[in-house]
């Protein structure tokens, strides 16, 4: 049975549904599925630019690995990144209350076009595609740019499980 995520900005009141993508991300998927929910500050990316996301503390008892990799994330795709905690910089840790984790896991969603996940300090990054939105981009896309624009403050992003009908889509 295929599984979907309900992804929430929670002051926002605005919602959207991803199917797992399970056929291409077989591991990150099941990691992702047995540790939701999972939610924390929303941040906007400074670099890869359409993209909002949550640092959460590393939840596989195995990673997955590089699966349905990609640098080039489009419009929808929600990404998984693990960072060991050498991988990022004092400042960084600091600002976002992970700097005595032994690495974090970046969970992201990219609402528009023309990503590249390429870090200053570290270089080219691949994330793992583990989800596709295939209902509410729009809306996401536009709190998405909200937050670029008026920030983030208070607000909180939550990736839960969710039961979504096909049928209920058109």
């Amino acid at each position: 049975m295929t599984k979907y995520m309900k992804i929430s900005l929670e002051k926002r009141g605005v919602s959207c549904i991803a199917r797992l993508l399970e056929e291409d991300a077989p591991k990150t998927c099941a990691a992702i599925w047995e540790a939701l929910p999972q939610e924390g500050p929303v941040y906007h990316a400074k670099y890869a630019r359409n993209e909002i996301y949550i640092i959460v503390p590393r939840f596989a008892q195995t990673e997955p690995g590089i699966e349905n990799p990609t640098v080039t994330p489009i419009p929808g795709d929600l990404c998984y990144f693990s960072f060991p905690s050498g991988t990022l910089d004092r400042q960084f840790k600091e600002e976002k209350g992970v700097q005595d984790l032994p690495g974090v896991i970046d969970l992201a969603v990219f609402y528009g076009r023309n990503n590249l996940l390429l870090n200053a300090d570290v270089g080219w990054v691949v994330g793992n595609v583990f989800a596709s939105i295939v209902e509410g981009l729009e809306d996401m896309a536009k709190a998405g740019h909200d937050i670029w624009y008026a920030g983030a403050i208070d607000e909180r992003l939550i990736l839960s499980r969710y039961e979504y009908q096909e049928s209920n889509s058109r």
